[in-house]
Formats: structure tokens, sequence, C-alpha cells
């Protein structure tokens, strides 16, 4: 497995920014698909945006998509998340998640992964 630390969260007002960004330890980082998602107090984990292995491929909800960007460093082996216009309803715990590449379907998944950050917390205020 991959021992994965985010870091990055905070509070920030609607339509700000912020970037989050998440370390991976382990020689095969450059293998592993990458992925973030958020759970609200309540809801269940959803996904936000994913990378396949080499960086070529990216996905995102349909909900952050055209404001959140997904990159991979694999010289830093890290993975960040650019969220822009941020809105309230994006206030969650945002958690950095690692595994094989299986396919599209699978990186919207939680079942897709098998390495898990412990979670930042962003909070959008209106």
């Amino acid at each position: 497995q991959v021992q994965l630390v985010e870091s990055g969260g905070g509070l920030v007002q609607a339509g700000g920014s912020l970037s989050l960004s998440c370390a991976a330890s382990g020689r095969t980082f450059s293998s592993y698909a990458m992925g973030w998602f958020r759970q609200a107090p309540g809801n269940e984990r959803e996904f936000v945006a994913a990378t396949n292995w080499n960086g070529d491929s990216t996905y995102y909800a349909d909900s952050v998509k055209g404001r959140f960007t997904i990159s991979r460093d694999s010289a830093k082996n890290a993975v960040r998340l650019q969220m822009h216009s941020l809105k309230p309803e994006d206030t969650a715990v945002y958690y950095c998640a690692a595994g094989r590449d299986t396919g599209s379907y699978w990186l919207t998944k939680t079942r897709g992964y098998d390495s898990w950050g412990q979670g930042t917390q962003v909070t959008v205020s209106s």
C-alpha cells in the first residue's frame, strides 16, 4: 500500500480558491491511479476527481467540473487538487486515495482504492 498525507485545507469565502496536496510514500506511486473524495457530515463519501496512473486522463464529478483541477507530480510523489469558485456545498473533509489503475469506472468509486489519507477539512463560508 501507499501512505498518503493530505494538506492545504482551511476556511475560505464563497468564490475563493484553495489548493490541496497529497504526499505519497512508496516506490510504486507512479503506477497508481490517484483520486480525491469528500465527505460532508451525514453524507456518504463521494467522488470528486481522479487521474490515471500516468496523468494522461482525468475525471471529475459533475458538481466540480470546470472549477477543480487534479494533477500529479510523479517526481515529487504528489497529487494536487486545485479548487476555484468554491461554494458552501463544497464544504467537507477531503480525502486523497490511491489504487491500482483498473479502468475509468473504478476510478470514480471508493472501492477502486485501497489506500487513503487521513483527510483535510475544507470549509466554505457564504
